[in-house]
């Protein structure tokens, strides 16, 4: 053995050594299993055979491949076997480099020959000298384990890496907690048992005691291997990356709250984006505080001064431990007063980021337990407290806080809490402007439109509005229930072209526009005529690139109780619909014009019946939409849905709110109006009509009738006032019209109307006497004895009406004297 470790100038282990045995002629006769591992022959394959056919230059000189076949005997093989460096042909066909030396025994013509692999003594010094410099290297974790993943050898002390520590015959799980050793061990037993090496994979290495302190590192592991390459154990290199994986975070963070902070125009959302972005990558909890001027579109006071308090709501928080504590200050809460303290007032003043402030320290600082308790959670060991800073305006707080990770905040953290605070703050005063914009804009609309509910002798009514984008939009939709002369009421919806601000404006003056010409008496198509020349207007007042933008839909309608009928015109609006007593619904065929502002087309006016107990149904195109994008469907969802809401108890009111409730699971694209009137019929004992020929003693008749139905009605109080004026009106209508002349008195239960209808369409004209003229007082006394009078025209005549209140005062002579006094003066 002596002399292989002089040959090699390496010492050989002896269970690696190969023993062959030969006689005189060279032919093997005994072959030792390390033999049989050197060089791939097992022993029945060489024991009887020449030696030298198993040495590289036979094979060579015999011109053929060997592999794998057994060495034949050859006659002429030669007894001489050299010593020294020995080329042997291995069973695969390779070279194996070997030392060989001889042992002779004595008395006996035999030899034993010792066969040992070489080995490269230059290349064992590198591996000796790269082991060394790996275990010297202080930012290169190096670890040796055998095959039962034991540590052997490591460079880790607790000097250089601090965390964890790492000795001779550790285990896994004597450094680490069990979960992470499991899928550590998972990982090297793979490499351990396929060979294939595990390179850079990011790995957690958590503390063993619970106490939740981690690192990561960076792993990569090759398999150990002999000279006959068996496993012998791994070989593992990590670094740590904890402080790259947190920058990475910080960087992912910061770009998550790029994305999504902004994104909402509502503050109470984006306060809960901020939160959410903050937890769970940086803490464990978050609240954010806006000022309560904040909340209402207002701006907080410029300046702050000593022992004012800007009063806080809690608006936003999240936890990644659960459900919120009931000891801290809830969403929608009030946050205490704080004392008025330096460091309290430079984060309010100045904009300082507070970080790593602790429960005591917050104790120290402000001396308050109670206080303490209801901002800060119990197990909080380090928060960030970063203010709202905004173009010079304090908006409000974000604090994160860390209670389960046991790592403190850093420098860094407390720096990306503020980057994300600094420009999540212009995202809240934007929501705030927005806030503020926007309520001014709603407010506007909800003025500009009517009392949701009306009831009258003709109709009771509820409309319904629902803004775009569930209350982020407005638009020009509006709905209108007009009481007209007559007990007459006159239903109107419509729909403006566009969005936002001036669509409401237009809007206003368009319902303005209709409740003046509605005052006229028009009938619907020439109110629409009238409607349209108005939008035209309009339209060359805009500016030209907004000149095609102006227009709107419109449905106009004039329900009379004493008849039941209702006249209605479109111009370009979806058709109404009724809904009858037994509740089935049907629309209402409609002829309709072009939209308003097109002009120069007629609008056609539709008359229909309308049964007591039914229900009529005006609405606009995004309530049609939103139930289905074909707007045939979209009306058939709708009349389904009112026909059996209506067969119900519901009032109008429940069943507007109910169909919209429907309509609007997510907020709507587009505005939506709906009017319910319910139509009324008055009754026929309330209703006198009569015919007086053009005889003016027919004026005596006329009194004494319109006397006698009053006595009836016990209206006897406001005999003497309606006879004055069926006298004045009468006669004015003989005087003037010639012809049957036609009076109809009825009355509900506040209003006495009296109408008297002849063939003329001269317009009476209200004016003051002179004291010489003996004509010219009637239409004033008329209407001073009178709450309200007027005329509307009809296709041949008109009619002249006044209107008296039953529960008023009615005129009595010695007020009426003062009546003819003033009329006479």
């Amino acid at each position: 053995m002596a002399g292989l470790s002089e040959h090699g100038g390496v010492d050989i282990p002896a269970d690696e050594v190969a023993v062959v045995l030969l006689d005189s002629a060279g032919i093997v006769q005994g072959w030792s299993q390390a033999a049989a591992e050197l060089l791939g022959w097992p022993a029945e394959q060489v024991c009887g055979r020449p030696l030298a056919r198993l040495f590289a230059e036979a094979e060579r000189g015999s011109g053929g491949d060997t592999r794998g076949d057994s060495p034949a005997v050859s006659p002429t093989a030669s007894p001489v076997v050299p010593a020294g460096q020995v080329a042997f042909r291995h069973a695969s066909g390779r070279t194996v480099e070997a030392t060989v030396d001889e042992v002779r025994l004595d008395g006996s013509s035999q030899r034993v020959l010792l066969v040992a692999p070489r080995r490269d003594e230059g290349e064992q010094e590198q591996g000796s000298s790269l082991l060394t410099a790996l275990l010297a290297q202080s930012l290169l974790g190096v670890v040796l384990c055998d095959t039962e993943l034991r540590v052997v050898r490591t460079n880790i002390i607790d000097e250089v890496h601090g965390w964890p520590l790492l000795r001779p015959g550790h285990r896994l799980e004597d450094v680490i907690s069990p979960a992470d050793a499991k899928e550590v061990g998972d990982q090297l037993r793979q490499v351990l048992d396929t060979g294939m090496p595990l390179l850079a994979r990011e790995q957690r290495m958590s503390a063993p005691d619970g106490s939740g302190r981690e690192r990561y590192v960076s792993v990569s592991a090759f398999r150990l291997a002999d000279g006959h390459d068996r496993p012998t154990g791994i070989a593992a290199f990590f670094t740590d990356s904890t402080r790259q994986r947190r920058a990475r975070r910080r960087t992912e963070v910061g770009h998550e709250a790029s994305a999504r902070i902004g994104a909402s125009l509502d503050v109470s959302r984006t306060a809960q984006d901020i939160a959410d972005v903050l937890v769970p990558a940086l803490g464990d909890m978050a609240t954010v505080e806006i000022a309560e001027a904040v909340l209402e579109g207002e701006e907080p006071p410029k300046v702050i001064l000593p022992g004012d308090w800007l009063r806080l709501r809690r608006v936003a928080v999240a936890s990644a431990t659960g459900p919120w504590p009931a000891e801290l200050v809830p969403v929608g809460g009030l946050i205490p007063r704080f004392p008025d303290v330096p460091q309290v007032r430079r984060a309010a003043i100045q904009g300082d980021t507070v970080y790593n402030t602790t429960r005591q320290e917050m104790l120290d600082l402000l001396g308050d337990p109670e206080l303490i308790r209801a901002v800060m959670p119990e197990r909080g060991h380090s928060a960030v407290v970063s203010p709202l800073y905004a173009r010079g305006l304090l908006l409000g707080f974000a604090t994160v806080w860390r209670t389960e990770q046991p790592e403190p905040f850093e420098q860094d953290d407390a720096d990306l809490v503020f980057d994300i605070s600094s420009r999540a703050a212009l995202s809240v005063d934007n929501a705030r402007r927005y806030t503020h914009e926007h309520r001014a804009a709603v407010a506007l609309q909800q003025r500009l439109l009517p009392r949701a509910t009306t009831s009258t002798a003709a109709a009771e009514s509820a409309g319904c509005y629902v803004p775009a984008g569930g209350g982020a939009d407005i638009s020009g939709d509006w709905f209108d229930a007009i009481p007209l002369p007559s007990l007459r009421v006159a239903f109107v919806v419509g729909d403006v072209f566009g969005h936002g601000l001036h669509a409401a404006a237009t809007m206003g003056r368009l319902r303005t526009a209709i409740r003046t010409l509605a005052d006229l008496e028009l009938e619907p198509g020439e109110l629409l005529i009238h409607l349209d020349d108005l939008v035209q207007q309009l339209a060359d007042e805009a500016d030209p690139q907004d000149k095609d933008t102006i227009g709107a839909t419109c449905l106009y309608a004039v329900y009379d109780p004493l008849t039941g009928s209702c006249a209605l015109a479109s111009a370009g609006h979806p058709p109404p619909a009724v809904i009858g007593p037994d509740g089935t619904a049907r629309p209402v065929e409609v002829s309709p014009g072009p939209p308003l502002g097109v002009g120069g087309m007629p609008f056609e006016v539709t008359t229909v019946a309308l049964e007591p107990g039914s229900t009529l149904a005006l609405y606009t195109d995004g309530l049609v939409e939103r139930w289905s994008r074909d707007a045939d469907q979209g009306t058939r969802e709708l009349l389904d849905t009112l026909a059996s809401l209506c067969r119900g108890d519901g009032t109008l009111e429940e069943i507007g709110r109910a169909v919209m409730a429907g309509a609007a699971e997510a907020p709507p694209r587009d505005d939506m109006a709906l009017l319910l009137a319910r139509p009324r019929l008055l009754p026929a004992a309330d209703i006198a009509d009569w015919q007086f020929p053009d005889d003016p003693a027919a004026v005596a008749e006329a009194r004494n009738a319109v006397a006698r139905r009053l006595a009836e009605w016990g209206l006897d109080d406001l005999t003497f006032t309606t006879e004055l004026t069926v006298s004045e009106l009468v006669t004015n209508a003989m005087r003037y019209a010639g012809g049957t002349v036609g009076l109809r008195l009825f009355h509900d239960d506040t209003t006495l109307v009296c109408e008297v209808r002849d063939s003329s369409n001269t317009q009476p004209r209200l004016r003051r006497a002179l004291a010489g003229d003996e004509g010219g007082r009637g239409l004033f006394l008329v209407a001073q004895l009178t709450r309200r009078w007027g005329s509307r025209y009809h296709h041949s005549g008109k009619t002249i009406w006044a209107e008296q209140p039953i529960d008023g005062d009615p005129a009595s002579p010695t007020g009426l004297t003062a009546v003819w006094d003033s009329a006479a003066l």
